[in-house]
């Protein structure tokens, strides 16, 4: 191979590679979402179950705190509100996925006082996420529901990656809960 050809066949196999790691970051941080509307697939997310030993008043306002009230700064570092009206928000959710890249997804999260939350993506890795916690009453508390559909376009491809995608997804997702949970029957003792 000549010395001009190897510097080409070089050249084009790091743009390559640029162009795939690229595409990839854009992927997984929701700055490049794939949304061609071909070869879409759904999936459900969920359900997700918890009993909290709190009022559902308490759970709702918990829940809503970082949107519509005043956020911690712990909160802060994890929900940023672009955009408030009376019962919705629209908000970017920042979520570690390794080393110091973040998926920032923005969704829409509408508020059904005093038993319902609803969230819909409008950016991020995958074009279609909505979901929706039930808050309902117990004698003991609340059980709050998780659960919601994910789409992704292009076939077999789109539904590999909406896999990988929605196991994250629901682990932060539960995460988020367990830490709810928490808040919620700490308030609820006082």
């Amino acid at each position: 191979m000549s010395g001009r050809r190897l510097v080409r066949t070089v050249a084009w196999t790091a743009t390559a590679a640029a162009m795939a790691v690229g595409g990839y970051a854009g992927l997984v941080s929701g700055a490049l979402p794939v949304d061609l509307g071909v070869g879409r697939r759904v999936r459900p997310l969920g359900p997700q179950t918890l009993d909290i030993a709190a009022p559902r008043d308490v759970l709702f306002d918990v829940i809503a705190q970082p949107y519509m009230g005043r956020a911690t700064r712990a909160m802060r570092e994890k929900v940023r509100v672009l955009e408030r009206g009376s019962d919705m928000v629209l908000a970017a959710h920042f979520t570690p996925v390794g080393g110091r890249w973040k998926a920032v997804t923005v969704e829409t999260v509408r508020f059904s006082r005093p038993d319902r939350v609803d969230f819909r993506l409008v950016r991020g890795p995958v074009p279609y996420v909505v979901e929706s916690f039930t808050l309902t009453e117990l004698p003991t508390g609340t059980r709050l529901l998780y659960e919601g559909e994910m789409g992704t376009d292009l076939w077999r491809a789109g539904a590999w990656w909406g896999e990988k995608v929605a196991a994250r997804w629901e682990g932060t997702v539960a995460a988020s809960l367990a830490t709810v949970k928490e808040e919620a029957e700490r308030r609820a003792r006082r």
